[in-house]
């Protein structure tokens, strides 16, 4: 059974936040998502709370450290609006990107707990605002928002994962011959393997950050992988909870072991991971069948070499993709889970695509084709009747909805609205 029961119903729909970023407007080739980390002109801390966090180097760390306020009503935004999952600004934290803003490893350290922290103060205050109502702190979940590598570098690379070694085959360059996929021969296939252990390393090592401290460990209530673009790190991803897990145990009383979801990106309805048969700028890509069935997979070849078994998610996830891809998406989601799983839980679907305004990677700009009230009422009622479609074939033990980039209160508060007029949710 999947871990989630132990937070919410079965079989219901629990409404996750929007994206407190955009775009980040820098030397890139392609646009990046930044989902859930404090940056660029766009969404929730700069068009709402005015935090000018654009030409900070890490985009989260400033506004943790300078204005926790910002990032407090940015959530308490989120709750009003309708939202009972709130996402901790640390989606692109690592030692790595705090050391090239300038911060010491203890005060990177310090500013992922307080990400945690600043979480758990809006979830409080939000409860003391609400308390006539009858809201109490089991009713607000906070999600460990954690990238994937690609977030850390530089450029950033969620949308086109290239990775450079020990992770990926090369680096991101200029000159066009960008590959993220590695071979099929033996001596790959050892790339492979390695780069799935230095995928590995990276995940655990961000993870041991918050569960090696017992006061954020128990703010947390799920972990929330997100715009993971290749396979490879989903397997890593899995085998990373699972040795997060042996640590664990012995503990005890604090350091449980969490419900976790996976979510990839699916820019155009393809992972940006190339076919490993024909690696290159070749159109082949893999796709959301092949996430899933790493992601089910609970042994085999697709774990890696640093456990025998890996952790399975509670949850399977689409973001930071444009919403009408969803109906292509999750049938092929769901055919593929039901092969793999056989009488197996069934997980969650975790669905919170790009609120609906138009990306140009050219310009770096955002275009809005409908004004700001009507785009929310569009793409609220976009979702929730896929959300409509996808409950009704009964497949999934129970869904978690929000939005992305470009999502922000008033889009949720839309959504949350459009699902209770659907009997999608509670009123």
């Amino acid at each position: 059974m999947s871990r989630f029961t132990e937070l919410f119903q079965p079989n219901t729909c629990v409404i996750l936040d929007g994206g407190m970023v955009s775009i980040y407007h820098s030397l890139r080739a392609h646009g990046v998502c930044m989902c859930n980390c404090a940056i660029v002109q766009g969404t929730t801390l700069e068009d709402v709370f005015k935090a000018d966090v654009s030409h900070t180097a890490l985009w989260s760390a400033k506004p943790i450290d300078e204005d926790p306020e910002s990032i407090i009503s940015a959530h308490l935004a989120f709750l009003r609006a309708g939202a009972r999952i709130i996402s901790t600004t640390t989606y692109q934290c690592a030692f790595e990107t705090y050391a090239r803003a300038g911060y010491s490893a203890a005060d990177a350290e310090r500013l992922m707990h307080k990400a945690v922290t600043l979480a758990a103060e809006a979830r409080q205050r939000f409860v003391e605002e609400t308390t006539a109502e009858g809201t109490s702190t089991a009713d607000i979940r906070i999600a460990l928002s954690l990238g994937p590598l690609g977030a850390t570098l530089s450029p950033t690379q969620e949308f086109d994962g290239f990775y450079p070694p020990p992770y990926g085959p090369r680096a991101y360059t200029t000159d066009g011959a960008n590959r993220n996929a590695i071979g099929e021969a033996a001596q790959e296939k050892e790339l492979e393997a390695m780069a799935v252990d230095a995928l590995t390393g990276f995940h655990l090592q961000r993870l041991r950050v918050f569960a090696n401290a017992v006061e954020v460990w128990t703010a947390v209530d799920c972990v929330a992988f997100e715009t993971v673009p290749l396979v490879r790190e989903v397997e890593a991803i899995k085998a990373a909870m699972q040795l997060l897990a042996l640590e664990l145990a012995p503990r005890g009383r604090g350091f449980e072991r969490k419900p976790w979801w996976v979510s990839a990106v699916y820019p155009g309805g393809r992972l940006p991971q190339q076919a490993a048969a024909a690696p290159g700028m070749g159109p082949e890509r893999l796709g959301i069948r092949d996430v899933v069935r790493c992601a089910l997979l609970e042994e085999g070849a697709d774990v890696s070499q640093a456990v025998e078994r890996s952790d399975v998610p509670d949850g399977l996830g689409v973001n930071c993709t444009d919403v009408k891809l969803l109906r292509a998406l999750l049938p092929e989601a769901e055919r593929t889970a039901a092969e793999v799983l056989a009488d197996r839980p069934r997980p969650w679907l975790v669905i919170y695509p790009n609120g609906g305004d138009t990306y140009d990677p050219t310009s770096r700009t955002w275009s809005q084709s409908e004004d700001g009230a009507l785009k929310s009422k569009s793409w609220a009622d976009d979702l929730a009747s896929v959300l409509e479609e996808v409950k009704g074939r009964n497949f999934w033990a129970g869904f978690i909805v929000g939005g992305c980039c470009k999502a922000g209160p008033a889009e949720i508060q839309t959504l949350t609205e459009h699902l209770k007029g659907r009997g999608l949710i509670e009123v």
